[in-house]
């Protein structure tokens, strides 16, 4: 094997670290019962407020529905077949947040791609088109990837339209570095928060604009259903990938890299799971079988996510008849 093969099998490993949640069991307590505020890149954001709408009106007012991506590395892929399953159904959001993983195929979707479009472009796209590595001459690097061809990617597939431009409102969150606050961006250069939301410690270089370092969303939510509900969205479907890893048990006896990714994902699993309760609704695809490192299982990825959505997609249309 050539030694960029090597390093490049290696980077996708470690692409897997960012949709864990690392840090997310010391996020876990700061956050309930009350979160703080999270930083908005829209000024004068109505989050979390909704119009009582005519008074006198005795029409019922129809249930915001927000469908939350949530990270999970290579299992992200899954995502792409819950929205065709979706789309198949008539079920079409009225608002998308995404964390890591999800914040890349959310802002696809909320910008009118539709399942088909986005599977073909999972299914066609290479890993030049997205992982820039920094040379390791470069002094003081923070991270083996500097983020900007995964940026200009995602702003070219959405013709340069800003997030507050789209069809679908979206947000994507991310982590402030140092001090570990969620940002939520609703705004700006829809490339810039992908990156920031999927810019995972020690593989991407932290993500920067104007001074204040941004890194992976899945740090501190890695399900942001709070974030939606605080948009205004009244009923939240999420969506969660980050299964149990089959090849857990050989973390046990494996090396040092083996031994990050399964601490990773322990530390994780408490965020990811209070997170998933608030939803009305949480869509699982069955991605327990394959590992959140296996890039090359993005055919089976996404028809294991389209399974789950048309199994759900009837049960999402009842509860929000009765919402």
């Amino acid at each position: 094997m050539s030694a960029p093969t090597a390093r490049r099998q290696s980077l996708q490993r470690l692409l897997a670290l960012g949709a864990t949640g690392w840090m997310a069991h010391q996020q876990a307590q700061a956050q309930t019962p009350s979160a703080p505020a999270a930083h908005n890149s829209r000024s004068g954001s109505t989050a979390g407020k909704s119009s009582s709408g005519n008074k006198g009106s005795t029409a019922p007012t129809p249930p915001r529905l927000a469908v939350v991506l949530g990270g999970g590395s290579a299992r992200g892929f899954a995502h792409i077949g819950v929205v065709k399953a979706l789309e198949a159904q008539g079920i079409r959001p009225d608002l998308i947040v995404g964390s890591s993983a999800g914040a890349l195929v959310g802002a696809f979707w909320a910008a009118g791609h539709d399942g088909s479009q986005m599977e073909r472009l999972a299914l066609q796209v290479r890993d030049s088109d997205v992982i820039d590595l920094i040379g390791t001459s470069v002094q003081g690097r923070r991270g083996l990837v500097s983020g900007q061809a995964l940026q200009m990617f995602v702003n070219a597939g959405l013709r340069g339209r800003s997030i507050d431009g789209l069809p679908t409102p979206f947000a994507a969150v991310a982590t402030r570095f140092p001090s570990g606050e969620l940002q939520v961006f609703q705004s700006g250069e829809p490339g810039f928060a992908v990156r920031a939301s999927c810019s995972i410690p020690g593989v991407f270089m932290p993500a920067n604009q104007q001074g204040q370092d941004y890194l992976d969303g899945g740090l501190v939510s890695p399900i942001p259903v709070r974030t939606a509900r605080q948009m205004g969205a009244t009923f939240v479907v999420a969506v969660d990938v980050g299964a149990d890893d089959p090849k857990a048990q050989q973390a046990v006896g494996g090396g040092m890299y083996e031994l990050i990714v399964r601490s990773f994902e322990i530390m994780g699993q408490a965020l990811r799971r209070q997170e998933a309760e608030d939803a009305h609704l949480v869509i699982r695809p069955d991605v327990g079988r394959i590992a959140s490192t296996d890039f090359s299982a993005r055919r089976a990825l996404i028809d294991a996510g389209y399974k789950a959505g048309m199994l759900m997609g009837p049960v999402i249309k009842q509860k929000m008849r009765t919402a």
